[in-house]
């Protein structure tokens, strides 16, 4: 798959999550440059990982469950996997800015005990306008969506509650705090911040930090 096909796919898709997005993004580049400059940690153990964990490049994406911008970007980011399987991994780092996303993080680091983490991911996403909303967020619903996606609620629900899976959600906070990341998603490739936000800007970037004898484009 090329440059072109890649952008021309999603082009439709994220113009709409994009335009307010852009703007806001481009406010805080200068703080998110600074963060990677000084050695921020972007990439934890403990890191869903999406991906060949040894691919050459590493394209850290700070994610809220309940971010419209991120639902958009899921599918440019999956086809750029498709395009580049044996070059790029994606590690998600938790945002959770909006009402009700700590909870939606339990659940998703719940599904991933169960191997169930991109499923329950994409059913999230999927049916994201449904649960996630504003000021009104109804988690019973996202609980519901990952269940028909397979996961155990039963078994979940005892996990979500966990210390371990508190002490992620803490860690992660910490780090968006300490990279002053303020909006979603945030990307870093190879620990370089992406400093135009878009679908092609991101492409390139990537592209432009596989090896020479890397995977086809």
């Amino acid at each position: 798959m090329n440059r072109r096909t890649v952008v021309s796919m999603t082009a439709v898709l994220a113009v709409a999550a994009f335009s307010g997005s852009a703007v806001l993004y481009g406010r805080h580049r200068n703080a998110e440059a600074r963060a990677a400059a000084g050695g921020t940690q972007l990439v934890r153990p403990h890191s869903p990982v999406i991906g060949r964990e040894d691919a050459p490049v590493t394209v850290v994406e700070f994610f809220d469950p309940s971010c419209e911008a991120c639902r958009a970007f899921y599918p440019i980011v999956k086809q750029i996997l498709a395009a580049h399987p044996d070059d790029v991994r994606v590690v998600l780092r938790y945002t959770p800015l909006h009402e009700g996303s700590d909870e939606a993080v339990r659940i998703l680091e719940a599904a991933r005990l169960q191997d169930k983490f991109e499923p329950v991911l994409e059913a999230l996403l999927a049916r994201q306008p449904e649960w996630a909303v504003h000021g009104a967020p109804d988690l019973g619903k996202a609980w519901d969506f990952a269940e028909a996606a397979g996961l155990d609620v039963a078994q979940a629900k005892g996990d979500a509650a966990s210390p371990e899976i508190s002490e992620v959600l803490r860690q992660d906070v910490e780090d968006m705090e300490a990279a002053k990341i303020e909006r979603t998603p945030t990307f870093f490739v190879n620990g370089k911040p992406l400093t135009e936000f878009g679908p092609q800007q991101l492409y390139d970037l990537i592209v432009s930090e596989i090896p020479s004898d890397g995977g086809g484009s």
